[in-house]
């Protein structure tokens, strides 16, 4: 059986602050791919709003939407957030909301992205690629707990 671990945040702002301090863990992280997210969740489970406090953790200063109609942004991670050590220099966002078969994404450049050693990757509505994210992906599920709390649960 799956273990998860779980957070309740109890308004957006937390949302986004649970977020921020993530990425700023994961700046720390080594691996021999990129570091993948997929987070799950129904429209207005909170994803977008993480993913907001995740990229000012990183320190990007651009506004994140969600590319719904682009499928897939890139931005450059500060290298003022990266310590000497780190590796990371891009964050895709990636909104699979549209994606009716992994192969859409996968025409996209997805492999690419995903095994490039310096990206972090965040993916939105993963479960509609479940059989092409690769193995070591970091879940994310989202749930909502009333009309403002959302529970997080990380696999």
């Amino acid at each position: 059986m799956v273990k998860y671990s779980k957070i309740l945040t109890k308004s957006s702002s937390q949302t986004k602050k649970i977020g921020k301090i993530l990425a700023k863990e994961f700046l720390k992280t080594f691996t021999k791919t990129a570091l993948v997210l997929g987070l799950i969740g129904d429209l207005g489970g909170g994803k977008t709003t993480f993913l907001q406090g995740f990229a000012k953790g990183l320190g990007i200063k651009e506004k994140i939407l969600s590319p719904s109609f682009v499928i897939i942004k890139k931005f450059k991670i500060s290298a003022d957030s990266c310590s000497n050590s780190c590796k990371f220099a891009s964050f895709y966002h990636i909104d699979c909301y549209r994606i009716k078969k992994p192969k859409e994404i996968l025409d996209l450049g997805f492999r690419e992205i995903v095994s490039t050693p310096q990206n972090i990757v965040a993916i939105e509505w993963a479960d509609r690629i479940r059989k092409i994210l690769p193995k070591g992906t970091l879940i994310l599920k989202f749930q909502f707990a009333n009309k403002n709390e959302r529970k997080i649960m990380l696999k």
